[in-house]
């Protein structure tokens, strides 16, 4: 037997110009979620009604287009659990979800490793409390999102205690994941691990541009958060080792209280040493660009960034692409080296690459040096051993002594 492919039709409010942009992401959400668009009827917002949103006038029409469907509502935007309740009641019991349910369920689908399952649960849990009112028919309707995955379903039954109780449990367990996580970026800037972020609108190319740049076999899909969990691959440049971290992608109007849920996903780009913002050449990367930088600034990011547009295969004229970031393909290699050049510049104060000639006599003081460098190869002369090395900057006074090139 087949599974039953969900058809979602959306209800897109008119609140600002960017109401087109903010339709054909729905469109794309819900394919990512495996559904089928169904069709979009669209309400200019001039008031919002407290019961349902939009107007008794607008919902008799929105019902009579969809006699003899059997379709899921989706609001593109945020409804209160009231006026959920009420938009299902009005339109003949369908389902009705909104925007943010959409995403959790995406993310639910998406979430494969332990960290980013807690994630997806907690950021669910939190959103279906304070829509657990009523019972039985009323409250099944607000269970998880399209395919209702993840624990919406199964949290459903069991009262408001067990739910704060479960969400207590998970913030405790993802507040001690992210205490390592913070030891283990410590101990990689201590290793002197240069770590390069991708960040980004979702499906801008961000995993693809991975594989071009380290060789890797990261999984490429054109869906909105396709990687969800991060995503991390050691490459070099000139013989200068990095790791680069593949990250959770952005959307324009993410809920705030989403952006913090997934803050342990993100962190990987504040602590990077430069991150790489892929935007999509070809499309609408002014919007994106701002979108990302607006959400890492209010996340605390402050480290040095690189705009790289991707796609630009898909354009026929590169000119007109502002000139603050370097236009590439990463599906062709495209503008590949030039990144990587530019990535060099930005970085090249951070280590000194030369040659360090160690006399058999100092090999007892250099040992306290060869833990802090990245040696690159080592040769045995008469006199002691030759080794071509990657110095970070913090440690080039102490490796002066050393050094002949």
């Amino acid at each position: 037997m087949k599974d039953i492919i969900e058809r979602v039709f959306i209800i897109q409010p008119i609140g600002s110009d960017n109401y087109r942009i903010l339709q054909e992401e729905a469109v794309a959400l819900i394919e990512s979620a495996n559904a089928v668009y169904a069709g979009t009827v669209y309400q200019k917002i001039r008031e919002i009604n407290p019961s349902t949103y939009i107007g008794e006038g607008k919902i008799a029409e929105i019902r009579e287009i969809l006699t003899g469907l059997d379709v899921t509502i989706l609001f593109n935007g945020e409804l209160s659990p009231s006026q959920t309740l009420n938009l299902s009641a009005a339109l003949d019991g369908r389902k009705v979800i909104d925007r943010t349910t959409l995403i959790l369920d995406i993310f639910a689908l998406r979430a494969k490793s332990s960290d980013g399952k807690l994630q997806v649960e907690l950021a669910q849990l939190k959103y279906l409390y304070p829509r657990l009112r009523g019972k039985g028919a009323e409250l099944s309707r607000l269970g998880g999102g399209i395919g209702t995955r993840g624990p919406g379903e199964t949290q459903l039954e069991t009262d408001r205690r067990h739910i704060r109780s479960r969400i207590d449990s998970l913030e405790k367990k993802l507040a001690e994941l992210e205490q390592r996580r913070t030891m283990l970026a410590e101990r990689r800037k201590k290793n002197n691990v240069l770590s390069i972020a991708l960040v980004g609108y979702t499906n801008t190319g961000k995993s693809t541009l991975m594989n071009a740049l380290t060789g890797a076999d990261v999984l490429i899909r054109n869906a909105l958060f396709a990687t969800l969990d991060p995503t991390s691959r050691a490459f070099e440049i000139e013989d200068v080792p990095f790791l680069l971290v593949d990250t959770v992608g952005f959307l324009q109007d993410l809920p705030h209280h989403l952006i913090k849920a997934f803050k342990s996903t993100l962190e990987s780009a504040l602590w990077c040493d430069l991150a790489l913002i892929v935007c999509n050449g070809a499309g609408n990367y002014e919007l994106e660009k701002q979108t990302t930088l607006q959400t890492l600034r209010g996340m605390g990011f402050s480290a040095p960034y690189l705009i790289v547009y991707n796609q630009c295969d898909k354009r026929t004229e590169l000119a007109d692409l502002p000139h603050d970031g370097i236009a590439i393909s990463a599906k062709y290699g495209i503008g590949l080296d030039s990144l990587r050049a530019k990535i060099m510049e930005v970085m090249q104060d951070r280590f000194i690459r030369c040659t360090l000639s160690v006399p058999y006599k100092k090999f007892s003081e250099f040992s306290t040096l060869r833990p802090l460098i990245m040696e690159r190869s080592c040769t045995y002369t008469e006199e002691g051993m030759e080794v071509r090395a990657i110095v970070p900057s913090i440690y080039a006074q102490m490796a002066k002594k050393y050094m002949i090139s």
